[in-house]
């Protein structure tokens, strides 16, 4: 039994699927197989029913992916402990951050970094909150960027900023008229949402509750954007005449379209924001790396902001 089998268990339960979970642990897919049913053999026990359509783990299986969950989450508490000892800033950081926030972001202060760290290698990827929390927990991943409320045991968080939401929409829609928008109006409107499983959109439907009634309603006028859909693709639907929606202020810059195209009009007070922060492992010794990417963070922030 080898850690490496371990992670093969725990991502096949997850995907459900040999092929998406050899892509995930880079690995062709025989390999991935052959590794689980040799694990399979040395235990005596099935992990998983196979079907044309999907894997699924046996009930004792479960049992068996969630130690070993619990089993790959120890090894890289030891290795976070091994790196105590080491320059805090020349090993490798690995940074996750959500979707809506990643793009917006990443470009801005990573240079930043790199002139406070220039030795320390960074790793950067997107994903869904609850993606980017797994990886955490099992050490993948040493610190994400993400929007409050986030809560996990053993893991701390640290707010960097509060950021605005704002209505996107045509030049020429009635309601650029305004100066501010309550989110009442909206009710009547085409409003562009993102799909399940973005976080963003939950705190879009918290900030209106009354799209997320209206949604209830066979004649709604609310969509919700293709899965795998970004932020990018709600503006790009805006610009097309599709309806309005809803951005973080961060992702609200009209780039790629002259300057009459697209207009943002805020909320009215209480204005909506979401607040970004640093979640990492309580057990993660490298605190200067923390701060060094706060500090970038933060930097970047107040060059956007003169």
């Amino acid at each position: 039994m080898t850690l490496t089998e371990l992670r093969y268990i725990v991502t096949l339960a997850q995907e459900q699927h040999f092929g998406r979970a050899a892509e995930r642990c880079f690995v062709s897919q025989p390999t991935l197989s052959i590794a689980v049913k040799k694990l399979e053999e040395e235990l005596g026990v099935a992990l998983f029913e196979r079907s044309k359509s999907r894997v699924q783990a046996t009930p004792l299986g479960e049992k068996i992916v969630a130690q070993a969950n619990l089993v790959l989450e120890q090894t890289a508490a030891i290795k976070d402990i091994a790196n105590a000892g080491k320059d805090q800033l020349s090993s490798p950081l690995h940074v996750g951050a959500i979707f809506t926030i990643g793009p917006y972001l990443l470009p801005h202060f990573i240079p930043e970094l790199q002139k406070i760290a220039s030795k320390m290698p960074l790793y950067v990827e997107e994903g869904y909150t609850a993606t980017l929390r797994q990886k955490l927990r099992k050490g993948e991943l040493d610190v994400i960027i993400v929007a409050l409320p986030f809560t996990e045991a053993d893991v701390v968080t640290q707010p960097l900023f509060d950021e605005p939401f704002v209505v996107l929409m045509p030049h020429d829609h009635p309601l650029a008229e305004k100066e501010a928008i309550h989110p009442d109006e909206l009710d009547a409107e085409n409003v562009l949402l993102l799909g399940e499983g973005h976080c963003f959109r939950d705190q879009v439907l918290a900030t209106c509750p009354n799209l997320q009634s209206s949604m209830d309603d066979p004649h709604s006028r609310i969509r919700t954007a293709a899965e795998g859909s970004s932020l990018e693709t709600l503006r790009h639907m805006v610009a097309s005449g599709l309806g309005i929606t809803i951005l973080p202020m961060s992702a609200a810059v009209t780039a790629n379209y002259s300057n009459n195209m697209l207009v943002t009009r805020p909320f009215t007070q209480p204005a909506p924001s979401r607040t970004v922060a640093l979640a990492w492992r309580a057990s993660f010794p490298r605190y200067k790396a923390i701060e060094a990417l706060r500090k970038a963070i933060n930097m970047c922030r107040l060059a956007d902001a003169k």
